[in-house]
């Protein structure tokens, strides 16, 4: 049964604080990481990214089953699960002493986030019924969860700069515990239209370890090689495992994903547009940060404000395309995205070693959030267009579970192709390992513009009532 919801957006506006903290914790730690490295004693670059792949990876891993709960359990209530966790382990995360216990730790926060996220979009999902307010809702989401990543950058040099890398975890604290208090007090109830409470456990398990599996397989490969026993038998024992999940899924009377969902409208191109989108934008502030930090010598501080351009011009895109999408449709946003991506992608492939911000940084950091900024919101919209609302959960986790793994996937291969040689340590070998991180980052978003160009399918609607929903607000 359903509560009304007397105030929609102060509703909105807690779970998109909670989706907020989500993603800032996905980007926060970029700029603190030659800090972390240096306290903790991480020996690599590619043991380093385990700080961001941990928990993308738990994140990602754990988000089906995430959501499905939210459908069956109560999707309040296991957002207030997940923040409760979350909060929890960013204090953990903030007195590790070690870098085992540092991205142990990371995955438990990012299994926190699994539950917090699918359960906050699928509240927005359950407040706005399909329309013109849903879209101007995810379009404002969509800001929410691309200005957090970039902002993340800043928060984090500004935090690491003055207070240490600990407070990138500390901040979430204080602010947890507020959000506990408010989203307990204000968001209603939304229990369960599903009409049962059976939670397909198999599913959730085959589904998991198979996606964390075969992620571990690709990061791992650059290192002990693509035909190493180690990396072979990992990735078959990933394709065993996916392959029986979806032999279970057509079999189960209550599947954790019910096959039929990706026939519904634009879920399925949604989804696999996603994954290979958020895998680039990972990985630019990724390396990015290596190198401004590695090669350029910036301090915590400037670095987080070398990204500055990102989260404004990203809150400019994203609060301007709900409206144009519905005048013109997903398609086209999908179709441009993509090129303004590449086209920064392959700027940044050209950094020198004397790389100077204004002429070879700043011309990417303006492109960039614009692609990135005009893709998001379409993405979200045709990934849950014509989903039951017993389903919301499943469709909010389904699409943040390619986010996730995309991400952590992505980061993974391009990481290993961006890992520097044994025993190079000048400026220019770190250049040259960068540039092919780009380069292949490139490749992503080409293969996003294919799914586009073919899988998408064109939709339209009238702009007036879109524009009757802004004044609403």
């Amino acid at each position: 049964m359903q509560e009304k919801c007397p105030h929609p957006w102060l509703v909105f506006t807690l779970v998109a604080i909670a989706q907020f903290m989500v993603i800032l914790d996905s980007s926060i730690t970029n700029v603190a990481l030659p800090s972390i490295q240096r306290e903790l004693h991480f020996l690599t670059n590619s043991s380093l990214q385990w700080v961001v792949t941990g928990y993308a990876l738990t994140f990602g891993g754990f988000l089906l089953f995430g959501g499905r709960a939210a459908d069956l359990f109560g999707r309040r209530r296991m957002l207030l699960l997940g923040m409760a966790a979350f909060t929890l382990c960013s204090f953990l995360i903030g007195i590790s002493q070690s870098a085992t216990m540092l991205i142990v730790l990371r995955a438990l926060q990012g299994l926190a986030a699994a539950f917090m996220s699918p359960a906050a979009l699928s509240i927005v999902l359950s407040v706005f019924e399909e329309g013109p307010k849903r879209g101007l809702a995810l379009g404002l989401w969509s800001t929410v969860a691309t200005g957090g990543a970039a902002m993340g950058l800043l928060v984090g040099g500004l935090l690491t700069q003055f207070l240490g890398w600990q407070w990138n975890f500390f901040i979430n604290v204080p602010i947890g515990i507020v959000m506990l208090v408010a989203i307990a007090r204000i968001v209603p109830r939304y229990e369960s239209d599903a009409g049962h409470t059976h939670l397909d456990l198999s599913g959730a398990a085959l589904s998991t370890v198979g996606l964390m599996a075969f992620v571990y397989a690709v990061s791992r490969a650059p290192f002990l090689g693509w035909l190493s026993p180690a990396t072979l038998g990992t990735a078959a024992l990933a394709i065993i495992l996916i392959v029986l999940f979806i032999w279970n899924e057509s079999r189960k009377e209550y599947p954790l994903i019910p096959l039929s969902i990706f026939k519904v409208g634009n879920v399925a191109g949604a989804n696999l547009i996603m994954a290979p989108v958020f895998a680039s934008m990972l990985s630019i502030f990724f390396l990015t940060t290596l190198y401004v930090q590695g090669v350029l010598h910036y301090s915590p501080l400037i670095t987080g404000l070398a990204f500055l351009p990102f989260p404004f011009i990203l809150g400019f895109t994203s609060s301007r395309v709900p409206a144009l999408v519905a005048r013109y449709g997903y398609k086209r946003f999908l179709l441009c995205g993509p090129v303004l991506i590449a086209l920064g992608l392959w700027w940044l492939s050209r950094l020198p070693v004397d790389g100077v911000y204004l002429v070879h940084l700043l011309p990417a950091f303006i492109v960039l959030p614009f692609g990135i900024g005009m893709m998001f919101m379409p993405i979200v919209a045709a990934a849950t267009a014509g989903i039951p609302r017993d389903e919301a959960g499943l469709a909010s986790g389904l699409i943040t579970t390619s986010q996730q793994m995309g991400g952590a996937l992505g980061l993974a291969i391009i990481s290993g192709i961006a890992s520097v040689p044994a025993g190079i340590t000048s400026a220019q070998g770190l250049v040259t390992a960068f540039d092919k991180g780009y380069t292949a980052a490139l490749v992503f978003v080409a293969f996003a513009f294919l799914i586009a160009l073919t899988l998408i399918k064109e939709t339209r609607h009238a702009r007036v009532p879109f524009q009757e929903a802004v004044t609403q607000v």
